[in-house]
């Protein structure tokens, strides 16, 4: 059974669209990456799929229930993370709990239970006293997390949940939300960390409104045409510029202190002889790759 399913979703602002004509389905207990530069209508998306903003066309089912007719019971089964962590910075750690399992309408005894279990999995034991605003990003980002899940959200959205945050909370907040899928919850994050979403289960691209490509990790970088190099440089964009009308060269871009390459193999010794190596391609490659194409199909 499929937890999310779209079907043309659209947003419009008066003249701008922020999400044009988005479909697509999220099966039960996995993980669905949404990828994307600011602006291309992730968050936008999101707060339609919870019920924030009402589509100006298309619809959605979510957990087989109407986004529309059933906005509210929906909303029930939901959990929320947003960019900003939803933390109220002048009350504990122990505060914030509190409140959010009030809002969630916990029994007491329920309530107790859940709260401890968060305090657990957040690494906050010995902190609940602590205020929120005085935490590290990665404590703020655990117990945001946690009071987003303390009533058991068959379905979870998180919106770039790791931005701001040291690369080990990073990956201890990834392990987490590993668990929750592993036990049956459907995750949904929006994140502009491509490294990130190579874990995930299923990937949409989103690209000025747009979604350009939905499919696994191995999906997508089977799009990519060609054998994939990487040539490091001290000057990666003069090599890129060295590189335009190289025979065999089909797409290049700078990542970092390297060029990337999509190529065709037969043109393997003019780039060994640059230092070059075939690599696996990223998701990153991808992206680039989608965003080109995608250019060029609008220009047209």
């Amino acid at each position: 059974m499929d937890a999310v399913i779209t079907e043309d979703l659209t947003r419009r602002f008066g003249r701008f669209t922020a999400v044009d004509r988005v479909s697509f389905r999220i099966p039960e207990g996995s993980v669905f990456g949404f990828l994307g530069p600011n602006g291309s209508g992730k968050t936008t998306t999101i707060r339609m799929l919870t019920g924030i903003l009402e589509p100006s066309e298309g619809s959605a089912r979510v957990l087989g229930m109407d986004l529309v007719s059933e906005r509210e019971k929906v909303r029930e089964s939901l959990g929320y993370m947003s960019q900003k962590f939803s933390l109220y910075d002048d009350l504990t750690v122990q505060e914030n709990l509190d409140f959010y399992a009030g809002l969630f309408s916990l029994p007491p005894a329920r309530s107790r239970e859940r709260i401890a279990e968060i305090v657990e999995m957040a690494g906050l034991l010995g902190r609940t006293n602590d205020l929120a605003g005085n935490l590290s990003g990665g404590l703020r980002q655990r117990l945001a997390l946690g009071c987003a899940i303390l009533h058991r959200p068959r379905l979870l959205f998180l919106d770039e949940p790791t931005s701001g945050v040291d690369p080990r909370s990073r990956r201890r907040f990834w392990d987490i939300i590993y668990g929750l899928a592993a036990e049956g919850t459907t995750v949904m994050v929006t994140t502009h960390f491509m490294d990130e979403a190579e874990h995930c289960d299923t990937i949409g691209f989103m690209f000025e409104s747009r979604l350009i490509a939905c499919g696994t990790p191995e999906e997508l970088k089977a799009l990519l045409p060609g054998t994939a190099w990487e040539i490091p440089s001290e000057d990666p964009i003069g090599l890129l510029e060295r590189l335009k009308g190289t025979q065999g060269v089909m797409e290049s871009s700078v990542h970092g202190r390297s060029v990337h390459l999509l190529a065709e193999t037969e043109s393997a010794v003019v780039f060994e002889s640059l230092g070059g190596r075939r690599i696996v391609p990223t998701l990153e490659d991808v992206f680039v790759h989608l965003v080109m194409n995608e250019r060029e199909a609008r220009a047209e």
